[in-house]
């Protein structure tokens, strides 16, 4: 086999997506718990000990305590992925040991492969007596591949891995603003072009890794786009009606009453039956508009210390205006843009996903 074969076969790729699909559960949940306590004036503690805390701050610890695992979580994800349930005690411990030297989020993921890559060659390659088959799965293969993925992550990996991610940190605070604006907009621009599919997923990652870090404004960045494009689609209807122009059916209007108040909590997957519709222009006008908002969030530092939770984010900001702010320009910018592209259609009309207008030729797209 050729490396290319391998790669194929290891399927890197593959088995980070389904750890983050696994991840995405836990940050919203923990986001939107540290985000409500957050907001409504409580402060991350050290530890909850009985009567030194109120409601606030319990759901604030919580939350905070739960994100501080997620280079636990992913590393038990990619592991699990690559080599089933015998891979989750190996990822688990590999996890906590990234998270014990320092290395972070980028160390839980290279951990989750190392551990999980070494599970299975152990399924494949050791044999043992019959007698014996049933530890492999409990006993046998998470014992090695934990003490194995363990000592090569304290030892080998987890110290480089600290130092480059402490670079990078520094390489990105020490940003301008014409960075930052660019940076913005290419995170913006991206993490909304497949509405939660796998570049969101990949952009996602990127920026919960340095969230990690103490950096803030990439995942807000994210996340506001999210947040606001469904409102913008929303938005866009009332913009169109002012200049006498139906741009949806009665099916997409129906469509629009959930995805918009799912976008303010952000859930982005609601407007996807609308731009199915006209993918093409759908796309376009997010991108815009997520570029936008995206190089707002970036050169004005709005820097929610929560990653999920929409409007909710706000508070937990140390420029709630920033935030604001770049909120309103990507929404009001998607629906701008929308409201002038989107073709005129019939109030009536039956909205097909699969349907393409006449003068868009997906066949002349190519992906190389």
């Amino acid at each position: 086999m050729n490396i290319k074969e391998i790669w194929k076969a290891a399927n890197p790729k593959g088995h980070l997506l389904t750890a983050i699909s696994f991840l995405i559960p836990i940050v919203c949940g923990a986001g939107f718990i540290i985000a409500i306590g957050m907001g409504l004036g409580g402060t991350v503690q050290d530890a909850l000990e009985p009567g030194q805390f109120d409601l606030w701050q319990a759901l604030a610890t919580m939350g905070a305590k739960a994100l501080g695992l997620l280079p636990v979580v992913i590393a038990i994800g990619i592991s699990g992925s690559i080599a089933g349930k015998p891979g989750i005690a190996p990822g688990f411990i590999v996890g906590l040991a990234a998270n014990a030297i320092g290395a972070g989020f980028i160390g839980g993921m290279i951990g989750g492969y190392i551990s999980g890559y070494i599970a299975l060659a152990i399924i494949k390659n050791v044999r043992v007596p019959d007698w014996a088959r049933g530890l492999m799965p409990t006993l046998i293969v998470p014992f090695f591949a934990s003490i194995l993925s363990a000592l090569i992550m304290v030892y080998i990996i987890g110290t480089p891995v600290g130092i480059f991610t402490d670079a990078l940190t520094s390489f990105l605070r020490s940003m301008g603003t014409s960075s930052n604006l660019l940076l913005g907009a290419v995170i913006g621009a991206l993490c909304i072009i497949d509405f939660g599919g796998p570049v969101n997923k990949t952009c996602f990652a990127f920026v919960l890794t340095l969230q990690a870090q103490g950096i803030n404004e990439p995942i807000t960045a994210l996340q506001l786009v999210n947040t606001a494009t469904p409102v913008g689609f929303g938005l866009a209807f009332f913009i169109a009606r002012l200049f006498r122009k139906n741009i949806y059916t009665n099916e997409e209007i129906e469509m629009l009453k959930s995805a918009v108040p799912m976008g303010v909590v952000n859930i982005v997957e609601g407007a996807i039956p609308i731009v199915m519709n006209d993918i093409v222009r759908g796309i376009a006008a997010a991108a815009i508009g997520g570029a936008c908002g995206g190089a707002i969030t970036m050169v004005y530092g709005a820097d929610a210390t929560v990653p999920f939770g929409g409007v909710l984010m706000i508070p937990t900001m140390s420029h709630p205006m920033a935030g604001i702010m770049a909120l309103l320009v990507n929404i009001l910018v998607t629906a701008t843009v929308y409201a002038a592209i989107k073709k005129e259609v019939p109030r009536d009309a039956i909205s097909h996903a699969e349907h393409e207008e006449e003068d868009i030729n997906l066949d002349d797209i190519k992906i190389s």
